[in-house]
């Protein structure tokens, strides 16, 4: 029961999340006078609208997104007001189909309110703002849950000592197989509580640098630890082994490995402390949204049976599973599961945002694009004192936005079958 309620409470803020990215655009393109005929989310068939003023309000069947929709996205034909111009070539037919839809919206007294005659600033705020609302969203709640209930940070002392050395890949065992060999820290008779003072004759004063120092050492070090008020130095011979790359679960590399596992505490952090950590999110997620093409292979073998791994990209059914699996944890207390579906609901939106800035269409990255280079074609021509050359025609573009959104729809269906035959799972 606990897992579907989880699963329904993280739906709705997924949907939510979804609705105020598509309010950043209603809102913006209404200051500037821009006729919103639609503001829907999700699509399909509509199964709840209402009209108020010039737009209509609504739901749509499938909530995998949402959009709203405006007049005057691509600008008439040059020597042409409106209309279609015949041709052979498909992806020409597919330019002036595009312009032909935009066009028919158009009405004689709305010819003033139409989205390529704005200024290109105007249009840019219009289209980041979606993507800077699912932005505000995240850091409003990454910020609440580090400066008011704080982050787990790993310190210097031992919570735990490797017994033995296993293989990266091996699973998780409480038990050393005959022939495993003794973790360094083990044989150099690390216990729990020792606080780790000097490592190498360096002091650290936290694990993140600590981790770093240990991984790229190798042979016998010097560490200094603190046992119950008293000062050891211990000699630990680091081995190199294959483990997980730092903010990974499925790439390796070999690096130093001593077998100690910190303790952790919580610790709020000030305005600097959540600009620092938000900022470490948003340059991983990029680095997640950079390679997503590679994930695909995995995805594949994921479906057919192979391990899915934790940082394998999810979509909204996945994401949504991964709700009802944490608020139906039993190793965490209500507190502690209620935070972590808000960090799961800021870690999408902070994905919504990255992903919608890619300067491709049809994201509004591709929009800002556009507007951009107009605005700069627009400025060499008149520092050259050549004629205006108007707007830049992103309908031009609709091929590549075609083949683009295919390319996504694809994805997405391979993410949703792997979300549920084989889905990832935190626990």
């Amino acid at each position: 029961m606990l897992v579907v309620v989880g699963i329904i409470i993280f739906f709705l803020g997924l949907l939510f999340s979804i609705a105020w990215h598509e309010l950043g655009h209603l809102a913006t393109a209404k200051l500037f006078g821009i006729k919103v005929t639609q503001y829907m989310v999700g699509f399909g068939r509509t199964i709840w609208s209402r009209k108020k003023g010039d737009t209509e309000y609504g739901v749509k069947l499938i909530p995998f997104g949402g959009y709203i929709r405006m007049i005057g996205m691509f600008p008439p034909k040059k020597d042409e007001k409106y209309g279609r111009t015949a041709s052979s070539a498909p992806w020409r037919a597919m330019i002036e189909d595009a312009r032909q839809m935009s066009a028919e919206e158009i009405t004689p007294e709305d010819a003033h309110r139409q989205f390529y005659q704005r200024s290109p600033w105007k249009r840019v705020i219009v289209m980041l703002a979606g993507p800077v609302m699912n932005l505000i969203l995240a850091v409003g709640i990454f910020a609440a849950i580090l400066m008011g209930h704080g982050i787990n940070t790993p310190t210097t002392t031992v919570s735990s000592v490797s017994a033995c050395v296993l293989p990266a890949t091996a699973p998780n065992t409480e038990q050393c197989p005959a022939d495993a060999p003794p973790s360094p820290a083990a044989a150099a008779d690390f216990r729990p509580g020792d606080r780790i003072l000097e490592f190498n004759g360096k002091p650290y004063a936290s694990w993140d640098e600590l981790q770093l120092a240990i991984r790229r050492s190798a042979g016998t070090v010097p560490v200094v630890v603190d046992r119950g008020g008293q000062q050891l130095t211990l000699q630990a011979n680091l081995m190199q082994t294959d483990r997980p790359k730092l903010n990974s679960t499925s790439e390796y590399e070999k690096v130093g490995f001593l077998g100690l596992t910190p303790t952790s505490q919580l610790v709020k952090q000030d305005v600097g402390g959540v600009a620092k950590t938000i900022g470490g999110f948003v340059s991983l997620t990029a680095q997640k949204v950079v390679e997503l093409p590679q994930r695909v292979p995995d995805l594949i073998n994921a479906i057919f049976g192979g391990e899915r791994h934790q940082d394998s990209p999810v979509g909204i059914v996945g994401a949504s599973r991964l709700g009802g699996e944490v608020l139906a944890s039993d190793d965490y207390g209500v507190d502690a599961r209620i935070i972590m579906m808000f960090n799961l609901l800021a870690g999408v939106n902070l994905s919504l945002f990255v992903f919608n800035m890619l300067p491709i269409l049809p994201l509004d990255g591709g929009h800002v694009a556009g507007a951009i280079w107009e605005s700069l074609r627009r400025g060499f021509a008149k520092l050259v004192r050549r004629p205006d050359p108007g707007p830049f025609d992103t309908a031009r573009l609709m091929p590549l936005a075609y083949a683009v959104s295919l390319i996504f729809i694809a994805y997405s269906l391979l993410v949703l079958v792997a979300d549920v035959v084989n889905p990832v799972k935190l626990f």
